[in-house]
């Protein structure tokens, strides 16, 4: 009875912390075009309390999710290859949200050395990693 509570909220969070994935790299694209001392400084503080918001958010995402697999099972056993490759894509991700607060401290300290062309690629990342994610456990292809 509890596993589609646990669901749900995975499903929350985990939609919360990309809005947050999607939002951050945005703001570097600003901050990388920006000239504006006052108007620099507002957008550090925007990614700034964003950064820890979506930290917050990818905590219970990434508990809720072990949750699910490792208390109920989802994606143990044979033929469940498609929930290996979901990890490895939460892995890559993790990983992207720790580059954004390096990248988020490099703007800080202002020694960003990358243009708002790289940050706007940079920004699509999340969105294939969601797409992937999403087709793996909905078609589970392996």
């Amino acid at each position: 009875m509890l596993m589609p509570w646990v669901k749900a909220f995975h499903i929350v969070f985990v939609a919360s912390w990309f809005a947050g994935l999607f939002y951050l790299p945005r703001i570097f694209v600003n901050l990388a075009m920006e000239t504006d001392r006052a108007a620099t400084t507002r957008l550090l503080l925007m990614a700034r309390k964003l950064y820890r918001f979506m930290t917050m958010l990818s905590v219970p995402a990434i508990l809720l999710g072990l949750w699910l697999w490792l208390g109920y099972g989802i994606g143990k056993g044979p033929g469940n290859g498609w929930m290996h490759a979901k990890l490895a894509l939460v892995v890559l991700l993790v990983g992207y949200h720790h580059a954004c607060g390096a990248m988020l401290k490099k703007f800080e300290n202002g020694r960003n050395t990358r243009s708002h062309v790289w940050y706007r690629w940079f920004n699509e990342l999340p969105v294939v990693v969601l797409v992937a994610v999403s087709i793996l456990v909905v078609v589970k292809p392996f």
